[in-house]
């Protein structure tokens, strides 16, 4: 019996090829993805930004169902509402509020009121875990230049502005004596984080993107002497992360964007026993 074939290639080469392409793109956009996550994970550890980062990552959910509602780009959309999340509580947070409370607030009302708003769109509520989990296995060429143009938006930003950011998280009354705002600075770093949520939902969804921010720059921090060095080096966990992660992904069949995080915590581990055996 002839073997059924795909535009005259066998079934089997056929398969392996498409399986080759997509993983080809899902590794490109986590390393890409990486470009941006390592810089701006780094400040978001030295300035202890962490539920920060989750009250932007949580309001993708809520850009989701704006562009759903708009019929606008779902990049889009997240951006918008991701760019809002940040400004509003980088004012918040320059006005003196009680940041963990109200930050608390707003994350968990923005993912809920995003879930509550995507459920009036019942065609989405199939495809509801990928937003929340991401789905980078189905990453298309389009994607792609959004996560690489994203990426090099955010990097490039970050590499512009690179020593005001650095003295305004070291010490802001150097920064003033430097004549450097800290709050223009701390502004530059709210829009690189929305930015940062609305390429990289794709990748690995609202839930896990501060995961991403947060793990490799930890990891990298016990690895590193300077601040470009931390920097450099969550980029590479970041990037090692992605690509094992799909690996195991693929070798266990477990969730991609969850098995990026998984690779990116065993990291951190063997990070956090290296750094404890160089210094005891």
């Amino acid at each position: 019996m002839a073997i059924p074939t795909i535009t005259g290639i066998p079934t089997t080469r056929g398969a392996r090829i498409m399986l080759d392409d997509f993983l080809l793109r899902a590794a490109l956009a986590g390393v890409g993805l990486s470009l941006a996550t390592g810089p701006l994970g780094a400040f978001v550890v030295w300035r202890r930004m962490a539920y920060f980062g989750d009250a932007t990552a949580h309001a993708a959910i809520l850009g989701v169902a704006l562009a759903l509602a708009t019929d606008l780009p779902v990049a889009a959309g997240t951006l918008v509402v991701a760019a809002a999340m940040a400004v509003t509580v980088a004012v918040l947070a320059a006005r003196g509020w009680a940041m963990d409370t109200t930050l608390g607030v707003l994350a968990h009302s923005a993912l809920a009121f995003g879930l509550v708003a995507i459920s009036y769109f019942p065609g989405v509520r199939t495809d509801l875990s990928a937003y929340l989990f991401g789905d980078i296995l189905a990453v298309g060429r389009g994607d792609l230049a959004l996560i690489w143009g994203g990426a090099v938006l955010v990097l490039g930003l970050i590499v512009w502005r690179w020593q005001a950011l650095v003295t305004a998280t070291v010490n802001e009354d150097l920064a003033f004596a430097s004549g450097i705002r800290p709050d223009r600075e701390r502004l530059v770093l709210v829009l690189a984080l929305a930015i940062v949520v609305a390429v990289a939902l794709k990748v690995v969804g609202a839930l896990l993107i501060s995961a991403l921010l947060i793990i490799p720059a930890a990891a990298a921090r016990g690895l590193a002497r300077s601040p470009e060095g931390m920097a450099l080096a969550a980029t590479a966990v970041g990037a090692a992360a992605s690509l094992l992660g799909l690996r195991l992904a693929l070798w266990q069949d477990t969730p991609a964007g969850p098995s990026i995080i998984v690779a990116a915590a065993g990291a951190f581990v063997l990070a956090a026993v290296f750094g404890r055996m160089r210094h005891g």
